[in-house]
This record gives structure tokens, sequence and C-alpha cells, in this order.
């Protein structure tokens, strides 16, 4: 019996491989929801299996707004994965909060149009709870193996993710400061939503690049300065999410595992068979129980 895969890192923008890996395959998964950003490695790191998915696809061709969220959730979730740690790059909004810098955020902000974000639908209703839209205590974990880099972090934040490819306007970014956002970006979302939904914990390693453009003391940022300053902190990053996957609990005791046990609202025999068929990996432990809306 194959070893199982419990964590799995989606890496952002010029982190597209995971270093260390042994015994490496290469898995194509066939989703409901169409092909995942790439290929997914897959290999032994310090003695536990992991995943690894580059979300913009190796060579960066997918825009933020193009990325298969659902299918890579979906198929992660397929391999048993628990835990993902998200890397991104992300825009600082707060002068504390300085390039090269490491941030754990805890909140989120939706500013995105029209991108997929739920697995539900199709004659099959949940809502689950997203006051707290990160792992808790997956975002510990990650913050404790970030302490042990040679960078700064900070533990806390919110970040509001916009829909791009832009950057934002200075209205924008001095709007979003007012809001109390501390860091912006593209992509944490749906991915954060999707994850909650399939149960998985879930946190993002956010790699500060620049200071959008409200630094009235700094360059208007462009996607040179982000691709430049992600390549001198991806050391940092690989490092700490490699400490965070060997630091992982046996058995997981948040609320994510339970994402879905007062979520789904719709009485399971009443649900279309081809939409049961579509979530079988997302409601698995459910699909015996008639769940009363």
């Amino acid at each position: 019996m194959a070893e199982a895969i419990r964590a799995a890192v989606i890496g952002g923008s010029g982190f597209y491989e995971m270093e260390g890996l042994s015994e490496i395959e290469t898995l194509n998964v066939d989703t409901p929801f169409g092909p995942t950003s790439d290929a997914i490695t897959t290999g032994a790191l310090d003695g536990q299996r992991v995943a690894f998915l580059p979300r913009h696809g190796v060579g960066h061709r997918l825009l933020p707004a193009e990325i298969p969220a659902r299918a890579n959730i979906w198929a992660l979730k397929q391999l048993g994965v628990e835990f993902i740690v998200s890397v991104s790059a992300v825009g600082s909004l707060r002068e504390e909060i300085e390039p090269l810098h490491l941030v754990v955020p805890d909140q989120l902000i939706d500013r995105t149009k029209g991108r997929a974000s739920t697995f539900f639908g199709d004659g099959l209703v949940a809502h689950i709870a997203f006051g707290e839209p990160f792992c808790s205590h997956l975002s510990g974990v990650v913050s404790d193996a970030a302490d042990e880099t040679a960078t700064t972090v900070h533990h806390e934040g919110a970040l509001v993710v916009i829909e791009g490819p832009a950057f934002s306007t200075r209205a924008e970014s001095n709007l979003y400061r007012a809001w109390g956002a501390d860091i912006i970006g593209m992509t944490a979302l749906p991915e954060a939503k999707l994850a909650r939904e399939a149960e998985i914990c879930f946190a993002v390693l956010a790699c500060s690049t620049d200071y959008d453009c409200w630094h009235e003391g700094h360059e208007d940022v462009t996607a040179e300065m982000i691709v430049a300053n992600l390549l001198r902190n991806v050391g940092v990053s690989r490092q700490a999410v490699r400490l965070a996957l060997g630091r992982l609990p046996a058995t997981r005791e948040c609320a994510c595992k339970d994402a879905l046990k007062d979520a789904l609202v719709t009485s399971l025999d009443l649900v279309p068979p081809a939409t049961k068929q579509r979530l079988g990996p997302i409601i698995a432990r459910y699909a015996g129980q008639a769940v009363s809306g």
C-alpha cells in the first residue's frame, strides 16, 4: 500500500519546484473541473510523502484568474492531502512589512471578480464557516518554522486578494490601507475557500516583494521587481516550508477536518447522482448520511 500523501505545497511566483525530494513521481490527476495547473510532483521529504504543485504552471503560464483552483484542490484532496502550505508573493501595505519580509496572514478580504469559489451547487448547497479563513494550527507551525530562517516574520495580517492581473491604482492601495489590510495579493482566493470546503488545513506563507504603489518613497511595483525580490527570498521560503512540513501533527485537532459537518444544507438523498459523483472526494465522509436543512 502506497504511503499516504498528507501534505502539499502550492508554489507561487518564482517557486516552481520543491527541492530535496527523492523517490519522485509525476502525477496527472483527472478531475471533474479540468486539468490542474501543472502535473503534481510527489516525493519523499525528510521521511514523509509530500506533493508539490506550481500554481501558475511551470514557466508561469497562467494568469491569477486562469488558475484552475477547483481542479487543484480537488486533485490534492483525491490524493489524501490534509495540509496545504501555499507560498505566494504579496505587496506590503504597511511600512513595517518591508520587502523580503515573510508574513503568515490570519485574515482575508475578497476583491476578486467572477472566480469559481465553491465546489457546491448543481443540487447540493453548503455554507462553510469562514470567519477564520486560515487554519490557526497550521499557520502556527508555519510561523514557528519561518522564525528559524534568517529573515523577519510577521505572524498575522489581513491579506486583500484582488483580481489582477493589473496591480492596484494608488487610490485603491490607500483604500485597502484604510480598511486595515496589511498585504495584497492575487491568488489566496478561492484557494482558501475551496480548501476549507475540502476539509483541508490551509495556511499561506507570503513573501513581501514590494510596497505596492502607496509608498511615496518607493517606485511603483513592477513584475520585474516582484520576481527579483521573490527569487532572492525563495531559498528562505523553501527552508521555512521544509521545516514546517516536518512538524505537522500526527492527528488533526482543528475544526478544518470537520468543516462540512454542519455546513451541508441539502439532504444528500435529494442530490443528483452526477453531483455526488463529481464531489466524491469532498463529501465521501457524508455520502451515507441524509443531512437535513
